[in-house]
């Protein structure tokens, strides 16, 4: 009897290490073989319950812990909102906190660096733009990540269109015009930007290459600056999204000629798009997407994947950026993938061409 105790002891101390230390069965039948005829006893009950007591110590599926939103932008900004809006909504969909953590600073690039540097494991992901994802590695020197061997996409997040936006006083009133006067008066008129290689001044390269015009640019600190010398009639042209100029468009302050994009905007169902106004091959889709450091698992990218999907659907989501000129867009890791491949090679080519370098 005392013997038959000392086992069935033994074979509950078993268990309990089985299930506390999650040891594979095959380990632990091996360890107790070496303890002699009870230790064979005990290794042929585990055989025949070694399945159940696995059952009991099920893997935890991801996420068990926060997961960490870096936003390589200030807070406050469009691209920083939707960080958040997206944040948000992942964090009920996975059941765990998406924290946000900005990290400004170099274009963008210091923030995607750090993302790029931390562990793959699905616990830390970057939102990505055409900026510090496709343009930035073109523009500055050993940035310290490649755009597409430093990261796992996990999926689109919106998508929102350029528009070209003029002042008043200029003497046209289409996109057709404006590109004659410019023809007709070279290296006159002047478009701003918020600096030399963001993707404003990036987009007035294009628009020049695609017209065919010689219009000079002026770069400013920052997109706001730019807007204020637009309005005082310094500067005549600027390539950017609605949100921060639809205010003086609908007060006569500003006038906008095209969508440099496939579709009209709801906000401006009257404005053509620039292939009904003459120049079909002039467009510029900005995007912010999602993206995981290299060697994230796929089941981490499959359910953050299965999650921004799921939030792109929401009414809240949808509304806070359409009021910020942008659409919610979710799509596949595959494509998401390719618009960091194309953005990359569209950005190194006006880059190359325009012979654009930072300030």
């Amino acid at each position: 009897m005392g013997r038959c105790q000392y086992r069935v002891r033994n074979c509950e101390s078993v268990k309990e290490t089985a299930v506390n230390n999650s040891q594979s069965i095959k380990q632990l039948r091996e360890r107790i073989l070496r303890g002699g005829r009870v230790g064979a006893a005990l290794a042929l009950v585990i055989s025949l319950f070694g399945g159940f007591w696995s059952a009991a110590v099920p893997a935890q599926a991801f996420p068990v812990k926060p997961i960490r939103l870096i936003v390589p932008y200030p807070p406050g900004g469009a691209t920083d909102i939707v960080g958040r809006t997206y944040a948000q909504q992942l964090s009920q969909g996975l059941g765990q906190q998406v924290l946000v953590e900005n990290r400004p600073g170099a274009g963008a690039t210091i923030g995607t660096l750090a993302a790029a540097k931390s562990p793959g494991d699905g616990y830390t992901v970057l939102l990505g733009t055409l900026s510090n994802l496709a343009c930035a590695p073109s523009l500055y020197p050993n940035v310290g990540y490649d755009p597409i061997k430093s990261f796992a996409p996990v999926g689109r997040l919106t998508n929102s269109l350029f528009v070209i936006v003029v002042h008043p006083a200029l003497p046209i009133k289409s996109l057709r015009e404006l590109i004659g006067l410019a023809k007709s008066r070279p290296a006159e008129l002047t478009y701003g930007s918020a600096g030399s290689g963001t993707l404003l001044h990036i987009a007035g390269e294009m628009f020049k290459t695609a017209a065919g015009v010689n219009i000079i640019h002026v770069p400013y600190k920052g997109g706001g600056v730019a807007v204020i010398d637009l309005l005082a009639g310094r500067i005549q042209i600027i390539f950017d999204q609605l949100p921060t100029y639809q205010p003086h468009v609908q007060a006569g302050k500003l006038k906008v000629l095209a969508v440099a994009g496939p579709n009209r905007l709801s906000q401006l169902p009257d404005v053509p798009t620039t292939g009904e106004a003459g120049m079909p091959g002039f467009q510029i889709v900005s995007w912010f997407g999602l993206v995981a450091p290299t060697g994230t698992p796929n089941d981490a990218i499959r359910r953050l994947n299965a999650e921004v999907l799921k939030a792109s659907e929401t009414k809240e989501l949808k509304d806070v950026l359409s009021a910020r000129g942008a659409d919610a867009a979710g799509s596949s890791p595959e494509e998401l993938a390719a618009l960091i491949a194309d953005g990359v090679s569209m950005c190194s080519r006006v880059i190359r061409t325009a012979g654009i370098k930072l300030d």
